[in-house]
């Protein structure tokens, strides 16, 4: 199912028929150099069917990335209810593969997500985490409007050093 489209994205629900082709953005090192970790292929294939039981359960989740013109799935974005520094949160989260960096859509689709959730969602807050040095992903979160929160380090990643803004 569309949830949102933008002038350049579709924003949309994950199927399984997604895994496979989601599991060559999530398991690329390049892309994933700010996680723990790339994704197996069964992470993958976990983290599909845990976004869609929470769109059966909340109605919202991370969703597909999708290019209009080429239909190519180009990475991840949206909303997952997390622990961040021992609060329960609104995470927004975004992953661009690393071949559409610098095009703005990371941007376009965070933007588009956040617009969504706080006028079809009624969610009153929202945050996005991130490694201290991953400056593309602080650069997104500003330019959508958010502001650093504070500094924390991150048990789920490496216990390293990471920024929380909010919105």
């Amino acid at each position: 199912m569309n949830i949102i489209k933008t002038k350049r994205l579709i924003i949309r629900e994950y199927s399984m028929n997604d895994v496979l082709e989601l599991s060559v953005i999530l398991s690329d090192h390049i892309t994933m150099s700010f996680w723990p970790s790339p994704f197996t292929l069964q992470q993958t294939e976990s983290w599909v069917n845990d976004n869609i039981d929470r769109y059966n359960k909340l109605g919202f989740g991370r969703w597909a990335i999708i290019l209009k013109d080429t239909g190519v799935l180009i990475g991840d974005c949206g909303i997952m209810i997390r622990e961040i520094d021992g609060k329960e949160e609104n995470d927004l989260g975004y992953i661009i593969h690393h071949p559409y960096w610098q095009r703005g859509f990371a941007v376009e689709a965070v933007n588009a997500c956040k617009e969504y959730a706080f006028a079809s969602l009624g969610i009153k807050r929202l945050c996005a985490n991130m490694p201290y040095n991953h400056e593309a992903s602080r650069r997104v979160a500003e330019k959508i409007g958010m502001k650093k929160e504070k500094e924390f380090y991150n048990s789920r990643n490496r216990n390293i050093l990471t920024y929380l803004y909010s919105i």
